[in-house]
């Protein structure tokens, strides 16, 4: 099918054994002081040196019954944080005109059935406004009604 699997404590084994001849190494330059230190140490290291030939031997077997049934795993490729980029330079913004505040009045109007306005009254003179569209209604036959209607106030403009 695939690979082999792995014998997690024989690999746990190899590995602890390859930390303690680097830790053995490093022990040596630190105690040099005691003697029945060293002798200690040399005879660890000589059974360390003894396992790890036993291990390798075992390892290069099985290093070549793996190379035989599958290839290594590949590594996967670690991504790199990228680097921020630099903000973009702000466009300025077209300064646009304030719109003109425009002041309506409320007016009466009075339509016809296809909305188009009739007449137009003042706001409190609502009576006349229903009036007309009742006189209109009763001549022409159609239909007319009182509906307000916003409409914008004209400034006077002063003459110099």
């Amino acid at each position: 099918m695939g690979r082999r699997i792995l014998n997690r404590k024989e690999l746990r084994a190899d590995f602890d054994a390859a930390e303690r001849t680097k830790g053995a190494d490093d022990d040596e330059v630190v105690d040099e002081e005691s003697e029945t230190e060293d002798e200690e140490e040399e005879d660890k290291e000589a059974d360390e040196e003894e396992g790890e030939a036993e291990a390798e031997a075992e390892g290069e077997a099985e290093g070549a019954e793996d190379e035989e049934e599958a290839p290594a795993p590949k590594k996967k490729k670690v991504a790199k944080p990228k680097a921020p980029k630099p903000p973009k330079a702000a466009k300025p913004k077209s300064r646009s005109r304030a719109a003109k505040i425009v002041r309506m009045r409320l007016v009466w109007g009075v339509f016809n059935n296809s909305h188009q306005c009739v007449a137009t009254y003042e706001y409190p003179k609502r009576g006349d406004a229903e009036a007309h569209a009742a006189k209109l209604t009763a001549d022409k036959k159609n239909t007319h009604f009182v509906q307000p209607v916003k409409e914008p106030i004209e400034e006077k403009k002063e003459k110099a």
